[in-house]
């Protein structure tokens, strides 16, 4: 038999237990960090000899120098190995290139609850089977689907002068199997400084391709094979939220409802998530990890009551051991019917490692117990690391143990007592998050903890109990619209009032820790005279100014937003806007996704938003730039009943029109003043765009075509530029052989989505550009494009700068 261990044997042991925590993170930070995968030998080897090197360092009995060190070397050697081999698994599962774009049979389960919007349906599919030309292919096990609706074809609509609108897609349900046609593209978002990374979303999700179902007149009909039975907690939850949608008129309680039971965050309308994120209050409108820790704590609060009452229950187990193990379980149990999203996963898994912790019965100090809690939900899931929330949850955590080293989030209170602190945690949290809230979304509410202070105990003592009781009893879910509608009111009158938000340009990560850290001063319970100090700490994220180009000289970055233009032109003291994207469906546009968290990022204040003409792929984006930028001018060629109008004075852009910033030159070439008075479709108006400091040059062109293009030249416009953001996206109809001599461009930028449906931009324009040797940037190789007149020669390519591994490469 052998020996027990020594004591001095255990406290070595305990010694290793911090650098090995730290290590996971370390490794799975720097894992994280690769431009490209491995091969997974590559990974295996790494997780092979951190293993080996963490047992032979454990298994010493007496102190070994340098031992620190070691595990946390071998630890970070394993988390990488993990993390890479889960990486090269779902990459194994990529679609093949040869398969984009082409017509494919598959057979497969609807894998989850379907999400419907003003455009048609978007659901997970599980493929079973998939044929293309009538032979068998292989495709990625999980891929997410658009069903846009079918229009009918001559024989469906016969003798119709004009054509019906497009039949809405079929009532999808969790678990049926369909046999349908569909069309797939390897994961590809658009990726812009500051803004969110769609492609680490779907991978993180393995989601490994993304279509749409066929549904033409010419499109085999989709068809309904059976019901399998599968994804039963996912067909509940659709039940669920119909229901509330067929019971509830209040559009808006229901969304929130529905949002708070299911988790449908969509339910929610885009005007109500700007409320609650002016408030500070958009974490309660989700299933987040403050609903289910306080789930958790509800449920372990009722459980050990009634544990207490049977004397045979607490000679089996302890009522404390079992109040915890209840409450995780249920909060598990609701967070998984409520679609066990990324925050849930979170915190169900940090609410099971304290009570892992706590059966064991060992007492680990809580910077060892919140690391272990880290270091389980990245085993878990390593891109984590990458959420903002991921960051919040376990700052917030770590500050309430800093700032009252005798409270422990996770262990039941008193509910008076409990409520009796919530406001004074509340302002810890306010004080030490803004910081960090400042780094992640440059911008943080004001009003955040008046609005905090009323809608936490609201959210999550009134309406979330009522909206869940709903399911059992429907007409609890009336009372739960009387409670949504008084908050909304609430938080709609402190979201209008001037100053309820701070927009601030996003501070560099140095800047956001040392405030971080002033933040914490302020809330510790020290001498006054200390905890001023934190407020020195604190100004460099308030008075960061994003760099801007010296005086003389511009700088382009042509926004990655799809098919549409978008380009953001700064000089040393002022800015515009040239086009605003297109508008993708009537919650969502290029202006509200890319352009205005870009903006607050760059704590950019526009001077003037040029709208070169009316077509929504370059005026999409228009309404929420204008409402975010109140003092910006509008220059377009849009006509005087357009909706724009009675949102923003329009002055009409005429050739001849000029000025200067900063000793940068603004010219309008086109359209001429009676092009106006002519009846021509919207691209012959466009406003042309012409940007000079006498040194370099760009032009920006909008959608003219070759008409357009040869009467610039025939009126002897300046067109000569080293930057030419190319006509109509690329369109066969512009980039005329005349018009590029003229501008004899060393660089053109393409706006254009990645397999887009017209083609653009056309070979037949690239080859034209090529043989003039112009260097040709594309949004779906380069993502969001950046170019300095200083640094004439030099393109900066989002997708190039900030690759990482799970980045589609577009051959």
């Amino acid at each position: 038999m052998s020996a027990a261990p020594t004591p001095s044997a255990r406290g070595y042991r305990a010694g290793l237990i911090l650098p090995a925590l730290l290590g996971v993170v370390v490794g799975t930070a720097l894992q994280l960090q690769q431009a490209s995968l491995w091969a997974w030998p590559a990974y295996a080897a790494l997780l092979l000899t951190g293993l080996v090197t963490w047992a032979l360092v454990a298994s010493r009995l007496a102190a070994l120098r340098g031992a620190a060190v070691l595990v946390l070397l071998a630890l970070a050697s394993v988390a990488a190995g993990v993390a890479g081999l889960r990486g090269a698994w779902l990459h194994s599962n990529a679609l093949t290139a040869v398969l984009e774009g082409r017509d494919i049979a598959v057979d497969g389960v609807v894998a989850a609850m379907p999400q419907r919007s003003d455009v048609g349906l978007r659901f997970r599919f599980d493929v079973r089977s998939a044929h293309q030309g009538g032979l068998p292919v292989a495709l990625p096990p999980k891929i997410y689907l658009s069903w846009y609706g079918s229009t009918p074809g001559p024989s469906e609509a016969p003798g119709l002068a004009a054509p019906q609108a497009p039949a809405p897609p079929p009532d999808l349900r969790a678990g049926e199997r369909w046999r349908m046609t569909v069309r797939l593209k390897a994961p590809h978002g658009n990726l812009n400084p500051h803004g969110f990374d769609y492609e680490l979303w779907l991978w993180e999700q393995g989601l490994q391709a993304t279509g749409y179902v066929r549904v033409g007149p010419h499109d085999p009909t989709p068809l309904r094979l059976a019901d399998t039975g599968a994804y039963p907690v996912e067909r509940a939850r659709q039940w669920v939220r119909d229901q509330i949608f067929q019971r509830l008129d209040h559009r808006q309680a229901a969304g929130l409802i529905a949002a708070l039971v299911v988790g449908d965050q969509n339910a929610i309308e885009r005007a109500d998530w700007d409320v609650f994120r002016a408030t500070g209050v958009a974490h309660l409108m989700s299933i987040s990890g403050l609903h289910v820790t306080m789930f958790a704590w509800l449920a372990a609060l009722l459980t050990g009551a009634l544990w207490r009452r049977s004397s045979r229950l607490c000679l089996l187990l302890p009522a404390p051991i079992a109040a915890l193990l209840c409450g995780v379980v249920l909060a598990f149990a609701y967070a998984y019917f409520s679609g066990w999203g990324v925050p849930a996963q979170r915190t169900v898994l940090m609410l099971g490692t304290v009570a892992a912790l706590r059966w064991s019965g060992r007492q680990w100090p809580w910077p060892h117990t919140l690391l272990l809690a880290c270091v389980v939900v990245l085993l878990a899931d390593p891109w984590a690391l990458l959420q903002a929330g991921f960051w919040l949850s376990f700052v917030a955590v770590a500050v309430l143990f800093v700032t009252d080293p005798g409270s422990d989030p996770a262990q039941p209170h008193a509910a008076g007592g409990r409520l009796k602190s919530l406001f004074a945690e509340q302002w810890v949290m306010t004080l030490t998050l803004t910081p960090l809230t400042l780094l992640l979304f440059g911008q943080v509410s004001v009003v955040g903890l008046l609005a905090n202070a009323l809608a936490i105990p609201w959210v999550t003592l009134v309406i979330t109990p009522l909206a869940m009781l709903g399911v059992a009893f429907a007409p609890l879910w009336d009372l739960a619209v009387w409670a949504v509608a008084g908050l909304l009111a609430f938080l709609q009158a402190l979201a209008a009032l001037p100053f309820a938000t701070v927009s601030v340009a996003q501070a560099p990560l140095w800047a956001a820790v040392a405030g971080m850290a002033g933040g914490l001063l302020l809330a510790m319970r020290w001498p006054l005279a200390l905890r001023l100090q934190g407020l020195a700490l604190i100004v460099p994220v308030l008075l960061w100014q994003a760099p801007r180009p010296a005086p003389g000289e511009f700088e382009l970055l042509a926004a990655d937003i799809g098919q549409g233009n978008a380009v953001l032109v700064r000089t040393a003291s002022h800015a515009l806007v040239y086009d605003t994207g297109p508008r993708f469906s009537r919650e969502s546009d290029a202006g509200h996704r890319v352009l205005v968290p870009l903006l607050r990022a760059l704590g950019e204040r526009l001077d003037t938003v040029v709208l070169s003409h009316r077509d929504s792929d370059h005026t999409g984006g228009a309404q929420a730039v204008l409402a975010m930028q109140p003092q910006a001018t509008l220059l377009s060629s849009i006509e005087d009943g357009h909706v724009l109008q009675t949102q923003r004075p329009v002055t009409r852009c005429t050739a001849g029109q000029r000025w200067q910033w900063d000793g940068v030159d603004f010219e309008i070439l086109h359209p001429h003043v009676d092009d106006y008075a002519r009846e021509l479709k919207p691209n012959a108006v466009s406003c042309v765009l012409r940007i000079s400091n006498a040194r370099q040059s760009a032009l920006l062109a909008g959608d003219i075509e070759a008409e357009q293009e040869a009467i610039l030249g025939q009126r002897g416009a300046l067109l000569k530029s080293n930057v030419l953001l190319v006509p109509h996206h690329g369109s066969k109809t512009s980039s005329s052989d005349g018009f590029l001599d003229a501008v004899a461009p060393r660089i053109a930028l393409v706006q254009a989505g990645y397999r887009n449906r017209f083609g653009h931009p056309a070979p037949s324009v690239v080859g034209r550009y090529a043989q003039r040797q112009v260097r040709v940037f594309d949004s779906p190789h380069c993502g969001a494009a950046t170019w300095n007149s200083a640094q004439p020669d030099q393109v900066r390519c989002q997708r190039e700068t900030n690759r990482r591994y799970w980045h589609h490469l577009v051959p």
